[in-house]
């Protein structure tokens, strides 16, 4: 259990940064270092509670991150511009935020002595547009260059590669997590399945892009966290990565927005649009290395899941 840790998390406000960081407050000081382009923490209690600061800030600024992360046990970096819609519009930022920001991290990391742990985000986009049960040793597939979709792949594998150099170099003990679909309580942004659930409980139309028959695993929050816990407690975790997703919860894009219908009970239309970019066609984890190493497997099936999700929008937004 970690306990008696001071903790700085970068994209601290975000999704599942925010959901880490309540798991983690009850025993140890938190800070939250972000910049509020995508702000989950306005719709909770979080900074209510007497453990958790906020600090507004850019990871491009190195020298007031640096100072935020003064006398931090352990760091967790996910702050990153994401999403296909905002990649496409900002590919220079996109770049920016995920490359230079993260060796802000990393630099700041080291000259800060981090000790315990620096988790790293990066994303199962690496594996390219077809990853059928792709483990953590595969080859990366970076794309086309010239096409949108990999600008966000492309800048999350350079920033795995320079946490696996600051590992290996200074000794600063990094784990990189792969996240595959991950959905919730509290997710904004682009995901497709809070959208899906946003448009059914107001029973409006459903947009699909593509031809739908994209292939995804869904992992719910909760497994995310757990895996993330486990990754910044076992010491076995350290120079390494991780795929953190559910290959049980598998569907097509175009079978989710059916399934989202008939579980919230929902009149929506399913209507269909040209495909903004390149696409993912599969995309399907291998989580053998987690769960032998760490112990995590995800338990959350995906009904359960989306009416969880549901009712938080219900509940909280709506």
């Amino acid at each position: 259990m970690i306990s008696n840790k001071h903790i700085f998390i970068t994209g601290g406000a975000g999704f599942i940064a925010s959901t880490l960081a309540s798991r983690l407050c009850g025993l140890n000081k938190i800070v939250l270092f972000d910049n509020l382009t995508r702000n989950t923490v306005q719709h909770t209690s979080l900074l209510d509670d007497k453990n958790i600061s906020l600090i507004s800030g850019d990871v491009l600024d190195f020298n007031s991150m640096n100072q935020a992360m003064e006398g931090a046990d352990i760091v967790v970096h996910a702050a990153a511009i994401a999403g296909i819609d905002t990649v496409i519009k900002n590919p220079i930022k996109t770049m920016e935020v995920n490359i230079i920001g993260t060796s802000n991290v990393l630099k700041a990391a080291h000259e800060n002595r981090v000790r315990d742990r620096v988790l790293d985000f990066s994303t199962s986009e690496v594996f390219g547009s077809m990853a059928y049960r792709v483990t953590e040793d595969m080859s990366a597939v970076s794309g086309s260059a010239g096409e949108a979709r990999w600008v966000y792949a492309v800048s999350k594998l350079a920033g795995e590669h320079l946490a696996n150099a600051y590992f290996k170099q200074h000794g600063l003990p990094c784990v990189t997590i792969r996240p595959f679909n991950i959905y919730g309580p509290g997710q904004t942004g682009e995901g497709a399945i809070q959208i899906f659930i946003r448009k059914a409980l107001k029973n409006e139309p459903i947009t699909i892009y593509g031809d739908g028959t994209q292939i995804r695993a869904w992992c719910y929050v909760d497994d995310m966290i757990e895996g993330l816990m486990y990754a910044l407690e076992n010491t076995k975790a350290v120079g390494e990565s991780f795929n953190i997703g559910n290959s049980r919860a598998v569907t097509t894009i175009y079978g989710l927005a059916q399934t989202v219908c008939r579980v919230l009970g929902s009149d929506s239309k399913i209507v269909f649009k040209d495909a903004l970019s390149a696409d993912i066609e599969l995309r399907i984890p291998e989580t053998r290395k987690s769960e032998e190493l760490l112990g995590f497997k995800a338990k959350v099936d995906l009904e359960e899941g989306i009416r969880l999700t549901a009712k938080w929008y219900q509940d909280n937004v709506l």
